[in-house]
């Protein structure tokens, strides 16, 4: 079978939050959105012939995950991440945000000390900040137009204290796969200052060629013993509005805990459509992934090629992983609200501002690539342009 990831589908006026914001948002209503992390393509299509099955039943009640939900789930990270799950360390959950949430409540104390590793995902501050824990900084280093961690660092935060990781994996703007030897020492200081390690692996299934993801309590027992690994099929197969997740530990005293705190939330009920669109991404999904993959990669390689021709002043981080690219722009001399005003009123294009991923991604944007590339196109077309005629109007020299 073949997909057609260059079809383009009309969003608009479909509750999207990703398509039908942009006046609310960014103050204009035909913006061209590439920030929010939902994918212009269609779900595969046996997912979308499973989830019309099931609203066809037409009684819409409250819902279990049968035996066969949990079969598909352990057969695709063998299969694809050569890790064995067993059925009764998983426990579901709407999504994966909420279980990073739980997992603070649950395994720290308020003020405690929790550590991140900025630039990244913005709501893992909140979970921290939000739940009155105090967030502990690891920013991860830019080397070679790459990141790489601060190892010295995080095992000082460790060393003085911090109860907890939020480990982003793969990383999230970054798009850096980390490596088993990486993700070893990490898990070494974990358990040599006894900090629990909660990893966000999201994206794992979004994985460039090259590289491969290496689930962080794969590596060894001792290492799933003091984490939990967050789940979805949801960036994979583009369901994120199914609000299908899950948690993987092997610790039962962890699990218990974790599932006590869902329960006094009212978060352990299943939404009527996330056991059969689970099930049917990864027993029927195989096949379309490695094309949306083969076409994702065609997208980082047009970017990459767009941006060093158009705008070199620019510089591209090219992912391992994920559809996000991540774009240093510091040398245009432009400010935040400058960069905004490029984007929302000149160019009319909507790309994630860096510095919502903490200060260290100011002078960073993040650009969703998971659309047409006709879409890509234009959207990289209209931005240049738009710089180009700022930068000339405000007489800044490249630096």
């Amino acid at each position: 079978m073949t997909y057609d990831f260059d079809r383009v589908i009309d969003r608009r006026n479909t509750m999207s939050v990703k398509w039908d914001q942009s006046e609310k948002l960014f103050g204009e209503p035909d913006v061209l959105p590439l920030w929010v992390a939902d994918m212009d393509f269609q779900s595969p299509p046996e997912v979308v012939e499973a989830i019309t099955r099931r609203a066809q039943e037409g009684i819409y009640g409250y819902t279990v995950q049968p035996t066969s939900y949990y079969e598909a789930i352990r057969g695709w990270f063998q299969k694809r991440h050569d890790w064995e799950i067993e059925t009764d360390w998983m426990t579901s959950i709407p999504g994966v945000v909420p279980a990073l949430n739980i997992a603070v409540q649950c395994f720290t104390e308020p003020g405690d000390q929790v550590i991140l590793q900025p630039p990244v995902y913005y709501p893992f501050y909140d979970v921290i900040r939000k739940n009155g824990r105090e967030i502990v900084r690891n920013p991860l280093i830019l080397e070679n137009n790459r990141y790489r961690m601060d190892f010295d660092g995080l095992e000082q935060l460790m060393k003085d204290g911090a109860k907890m990781l939020l480990l982003c994996s793969p990383h999230n703007p970054g798009g850096r796969v980390w490596t088993r030897e990486e993700l070893k020492r990490v898990g070494e200081m974990a358990l040599k200052y006894d900090v629990k390690v909660v990893s966000d692996e999201i994206h794992c299934d979004l994985v460039h060629s090259g590289h491969k993801h290496v689930p962080f309590a794969s590596i060894s027992e001792e290492f799933a013993q003091v984490s939990l690994t967050c789940l979805a099929p949801s960036k994979t197969f583009n369901l994120p509005g199914i609000q299908s997740a899950f948690v993987v530990t092997p610790n039962a005293e962890l699990r218990k805990a974790f599932e006590r705190k869902m329960k006094a939330l009212s978060l352990h009920m299943v939404n009527f459509f996330a056991p059969v669109a689970t099930e049917a991404s990864y027993r029927h999904g195989e096949k379309w992934l490695d094309a949306l993959l083969a076409y994702i990669e065609g997208n980082i390689d047009f970017a990459v090629d767009y941006f060093a021709e158009h705008l070199p002043e620019v510089e591209v981080m090219r992912p391992e992983g994920t559809y996000l690219l991540w774009v240093d722009y510091r040398k245009l001399g432009l400010t935040i609200d400058e960069m905004k005003q490029v984007m929302f009123k000149q160019a009319k294009v909507a790309f994630s501002e860096g510095s919502v991923f903490g200060d260290e991604g100011k002078g960073f944007l993040r650009i969703n690539l998971a659309c047409p590339r006709v879409t890509l196109e234009e959207a990289l077309e209209r931005f240049v342009v738009a710089v180009k005629e700022v930068v000339e109007g405000l007489n800044i020299e490249f630096n």
